[in-house]
């Protein structure tokens, strides 16, 4: 038993403290936590939540932490649901990456012995590789799954664990939800069988993958330029910095830089190679200011155009922009979309190769620019839930009906797609082709921010921004439930003197009118709030699906820079109020 249900979290302490065969690393961070209740309870009080976009959370011994034990539940969950399907579908395999954290390595070979024993065959990259690439393998080795070993952007305390479905994304709800079961089912972490890694290599039911992997992919990557004259004449001479931010991205980064004909790029040596220890940054995260420090510094001394990060597993990118004075400054998310989705339909308009039908997906949480962006270019928007897997629907959804073809897909949360040969956030394919933005603006003597000046100038000023706010524990697990219930049931009537023309809560799928009416949402079910108020502008809440955070989404509108700014932060200010009431 591991105390899901029936067992406290001090009779999950003690069988844990007692268990003969537990790792030695771990039995002694029981041992030096025996003391320390708190960290104990955390540790132990429940099982680690398991859900559509797998686990994440804080490596350390426990039901409720990162380990090789929880690592081998997950994948005996995964490896039993496989046990239900027939015999060709369960030997396509699955495919597994891991990134540069503590233990990635080793957890990405314990899910292999696990699938080992169920006589699962299993496909795991020589060394760390990026979360797309992960994707893309599923699809180029035709696998029927795949585990991603990763926690993205945490702090160097986390790892995580996802599955991905044979279209390349994240796993479905309804397949989810099954492993889920299997998962819980799997409630002796003690008792899960894993094989012998040189016996399991031996009988190929691990085969080791890279290179050929890796130019599979970058010969797909290399379809992302529009213009390769462009690129030819202004990108040799454009100067980028590039840092990976001690992450997967270099190897991939670099080639996909240097094929597509960018060659005057430096790469900060500082954060080059992979380092668990992320020792330059307190936060691996592109979204987060000081992690440009490094590259803003050798962006000054290369004088550098831009500069561009991406996060440990090259699935999210950021970007910092040169200005007049030798500055650099920060775009958001939502602005480094519509650069470069305005481009991709301009370049495409401009070679004669806009399809009638094109594309945009985005979640709901994002910048309403892009739609106005799809409008002037007689090409369609489509809104989604918050996850990359709902855009990877959409497009799957495409490729069966013909009805669209995808051009573009991004969440504000710097997740961007360009060629559906991936079907998550890809931070490579974004590279490449901000790199050709860059350039094309570079050639008329202009910047990527004046670049953003001429669309505001011609749709309007928008300005959106996210607050998350992180409760931690026991205790904040239910601080994040009645925050959703009170803005859910006592639903503000205005924001910053603005009122409520429509909310939405996605867990019914109905919307809620001013005049007392209601509607269909026509999207999936989730725990999300969206409020539209009277001048356009919106307000989203949801809680991470990953993290114990809260997240207030804010986007407006107006006809100056300025006013859009205000506008956002009085509604910032009016959700906090209330938060903090």
């Amino acid at each position: 038993m591991n105390g899901s249900d029936i067992l406290t979290w001090e009779d999950s302490y003690s069988i844990w403290l007692n268990e003969e065969t537990l790792d030695a690393t771990l039995k002694n961070q029981i041992v030096s936590l025996k003391n320390n209740q708190e960290d104990l309870k955390e540790a132990f009080y429940q099982p680690m939540e398991f859900g559509t976009a797998g686990m994440r959370g804080l490596m350390g011994p426990g039901i409720n932490r990162m380990n090789i034990y929880t690592i081998r539940q997950a994948t005996e969950g995964l490896a039993r649901f496989m046990d239900t399907l027939d015999d060709a579908t369960k030997m396509r395999g699955v495919a597994i990456s891991y990134d540069s954290r503590y233990q990635s390595q080793e957890f990405a070979m314990e899910s292999a012995r696990v699938l080992g024993v169920h006589g699962i065959p299993s496909f795991v990259f020589e060394s760390l590789r990026p979360t797309p690439e992960l994707s893309f393998a599923v699809r180029h080795l035709a696998t029927y799954a795949g585990i991603m070993i990763t926690a993205s952007h945490n702090p160097k305390q986390y790892n995580g664990y996802k599955i991905y479905g044979e279209d390349g994304g994240q796993m479905p709800p309804e397949e989810s939800d099954m492993i889920t079961g299997f998962v819980r089912e799997a409630d002796d972490l003690f008792a899960i069988k894993v094989g012998d890694e040189t016996a399991l290599k031996a009988d190929k039911m691990i085969q080791i993958i890279g290179e050929e992997v890796d130019a599979a992919y970058l010969a797909e990557v290399k379809k992302v330029t529009i213009n390769q004259k462009l690129v030819d004449e202004v990108g040799s001479s454009m100067k980028l910095v590039f840092t990976p931010l001690h992450g997967t991205g270099k190897m991939l980064g670099e080639r996909a830089l240097k094929q597509a004909g960018f060659e005057q790029f430096k790469i900060v040596p500082e954060q080059a190679e992979g380092d668990p220890e992320f020792p330059t940054v307190k936060l691996p995260n592109p979204e987060d200011a000081p992690a440009f420090d490094l590259a803003i510094k050798w962006g000054r001394r290369e004088h550098a155009d831009l500069l561009i990060a991406v996060d440990p597993d090259a699935d999210r990118m950021g970007v910092a922009v040169r200005q007049a004075d030798g500055e650099y400054k920060l775009l958001t998310g939502n602005q480094i979309a519509v650069l470069m989705f305005n481009y991709i339909l301009t370049a495409s308009e401009d070679a004669g190769t806009l399809p009638a039908n094109a594309v945009g997906v985005k979640s709901i949480v994002s910048t309403e620019l892009a739609t106005k962006i799809a409008e002037a270019h007689h090409a369609k928007m489509i809104n989604v839930l918050t996850g990359f897997k709902f855009i990877a629907e959409q497009i799957q959804s495409y490729e069966e009906t013909n009805e669209h073809t995808f051009m573009f897909g991004f969440e504000e949360s710097y997740g961007y797609l360009i060629r559906p040969f991936v079907r998550d956030k890809d931070a490579i394919q974004a590279l490449v082709m901000l790199s050709e933005v860059a350039a094309y603006y570079k050639q008329s003597d202009k910047t990527l921010s004046d670049g953003l000046d001429d669309l505001f100038k011609e749709y309007g000023y928008y300005a959106e921004n996210t607050k998350a706010l992180t409760f931690e524990g026991i205790e904040g697990v239910q601080k994040i439930k009645d925050l959703m219930t009170i803005f859910r049931e006592d639903a503000p009537k205005d924001f910053a003197g603005f009122k409520v023309s429509k909310l939405e809560d996605f867990t019914t799928g109905m919307a809620q009118l001013a005049d007392g009416t209601s509607e269909e949402i026509g999207l999936p079910t989730a725990n999300a709030l969206k409020y539209i108020l009277e001048d356009g502008s919106w307000i989203a809440i949801r809680p991470s699906g990953t993290e114990p955070k809260i997240k207030f989404y804010v986007g407006t509108q107006a006809e100056t820079d300025e006013k859009a700014q205000a506008k956002c932060l009085a509604f910032e200010e009016a959700i906090m109020a209330i938060v903090n009431a």
